[in-house]
């Protein structure tokens, strides 16, 4: 029995192939985009039988309808409700994998439909597919549906992972879907897989064995902000995604009078190539979200779902990447990009707009520093007497920042040219961006206050 993570770095989530020892495999929590499993399938010689869901996902579009078409049974939670062809999962109920079984297990928190996986080998328990209820160093967040129900799924957590999983042995092997920089998750460190045991040990929110009561002010004091896209894709994954096969949709090529056109028809106009040519020249009004692992995270954060797209990009950006990582955050109106880039805008005489890339020692002085990390980041150090607005609130919030001379950072550049660009759209004109983190612009100090 081998297990082989694939990971998103970018949104901070692990699917699993298991091969199981009969040319198949089970599939557990794939996103949208069925290359890497398909690949890795055929590396292994493997055949996809079984896809199986831990519950309705809200930061990624679901791959189980992609690889169902390629036939895989599709399994998924009765509470999911699904609307497609797929095998209801209910707590108690067992399924035979060739010479292995499932054992379907119960542990709403997360979601209110979730469900672990305990895979055996014989009577023995070999692996825990846990979804959100249990990750290395956190759990969960448990927010995602209504104010009125996160504390109840918080207490439903506690009980889940003290009644049904923390009596599992100690050397039993998790494999969880949410992991570090997954927005999901409270606390949670860099690694991706971990044992019942460990997190017994040292998981913060479990520390000291704690009551009931103890465990939810834990959970709930350590929420932060999130995409809007987590309220949309549940909802998105019940009705069932489009299928798309390895090959995604086509990005059309746009002249400048069909692209003028779409933007003049209310298209968002965004950026993809890297800080350093967004700084040196772009369409004035374009958001700028370089092309990384954060990608799709940072465009459903910015941008509404609904939103019809336009791009500007470059020979360094792989459009099939680039079109699957919009259609797994739910972006599904991809009008196209501009034909040329940025040297045909130029060259047809239309004018570009320039945002100043500076080192800590040519922009600081006289500039208002403005932080738009995220708050943990924020608390964790940052410059004396700095502003702080997260980036994910700027789009309602950036004409309410201070009109005067900003140098606005993050921890590496991109979501500070993100957040320039949200600010020159809204009128301020003397905006520079750091090429760093505040660290680089002296002793920093922490908690809260600025």
């Amino acid at each position: 029995m081998d297990v082989i993570p694939l990971v998103d770095e970018g949104l901070g989530n692990s699917a699993y192939l298991v091969d199981l020892g009969d040319g198949g495999a089970l599939v557990v929590d794939p996103e949208r985009d069925p290359r890497p499993y398909l690949g890795e399938l055929d590396r292994r010689g493997l055949t996809a039988r079984f896809v199986v869901e831990t519950h309705l996902h809200a930061d990624f579009v679901s791959g189980g309808r992609e690889l169902a078409a390629r036939g895989a049974q599709l399994l998924a939670p009765a509470g999911s409700e699904l609307t497609y062809v797929h095998q209801p999962l209910r707590d108690g109920d067992e399924l035979k994998l060739g010479g292995l079984r499932l054992e379907v297990i119960a542990t709403p928190g997360h979601t209110p439909e979730h469900m672990a996986y305990l895979l055996r080998d014989g009577a023995r328990p070999v692996a825990l597919f846990s979804g959100g209820t249990l990750m290395a160093g956190g759990v969960a967040r448990p927010d995602l549906l209504s104010a009125e129900q996160t504390e109840p799924l918080a207490r439903a957590a506690y009980r889940s992972i003290h009644q049904r999983l923390l009596t599992l042995p100690d050397d039993l092997a998790v494999y969880p879907t949410h992991g570090g920089g997954s927005f999901c998750s409270v606390a949670g460190g860099g690694e991706r897989t971990t044992t019942i045991g460990r997190e017994r040990a040292s998981n913060p929110l479990l520390a000291d064995s704690p009551d009931e009561d103890t465990f939810v002010a834990r959970l709930l004091g350590g929420l932060g902000s999130y995409p809007p896209y987590f309220l949309e894709l549940r909802d998105v994954n019940r009705a069932g995604p489009g299928i798309h096969g390895p090959t995604p949709p086509t990005l059309p090529q746009l002249g400048l009078e069909a692209f003028e056109a779409a933007v003049a028809d209310g298209a968002e106009i965004v950026d993809v190539r890297q800080v350093g040519p967004f700084a040196a020249g772009h369409l004035p009004g374009s958001l700028s979200n370089p092309w990384r692992a954060q990608f799709a995270t940072w465009l459903g954060w910015l941008v509404r779902r609904e939103q019809t797209v336009v791009f500007v990009a470059d020979d360094t950006v792989d459009r099939y990447d680039l079109v699957w990582a919009t259609l797994t955050v739910g972006f599904e109106h991809l009008v196209g990009e501009l034909d040329g880039g940025v040297d045909a805008w130029r060259d047809a005489g239309r004018p570009l707009a320039t945002t100043p890339l500076v080192d800590a020692a040519d922009g600081a002085d006289g500039r208002q520093v403005l932080d738009i990390r995220q708050t943990t980041e924020f608390v964790a150090g940052h410059v004396p007497g700095a502003l702080h607005v997260e980036l994910g609130a700027l789009p309602d919030s950036a004409d309410t920042v201070p009109d005067t001379s900003l140098l606005v950072h993050c921890g590496h550049g991109e979501r500070a040219m993100s957040a320039a660009s949200l600010l020159q759209r809204v009128g301020h004109d003397d905006v520079a961006v750091l090429a760093g983190g505040p660290d680089e612009l002296g002793e920093l100090q922490t908690g809260a206050g600025a």
